[in-house]
């Protein structure tokens, strides 16, 4: 991926994310579609379209609220 002249590589499937071009929305790195990263919500859901340029790594307060997100949902019953 191409951000200006910096080359943005993808990172590994299962990162979490936090796409700040869609309020701050934190997800799983599913791939590539495009010019775009494909991230999926840590509880499950629909995947969105994110622009690499407006992704960083979730910080570790983020990802334990999404870890928790998901064994919360476990709890629950939820396949995830």
């Amino acid at each position: 991926m191409y951000r200006g002249r910096t080359v943005i590589a993808p990172p590994e499937t299962g990162t979490l994310l936090v796409d700040v071009g869609h309020n701050d929305r934190v997800g799983e790195f599913r791939g590539v579609a495009g010019p775009y990263w494909s991230l999926r919500p840590v509880g499950g859901g629909v995947e969105w379209e994110a622009e690499p340029g407006d992704v960083r790594p979730a910080d570790r307060m983020e990802q334990l609220r999404a870890e928790t997100a998901r064994a919360n949902g476990r709890g629950r019953g939820e396949v995830l």
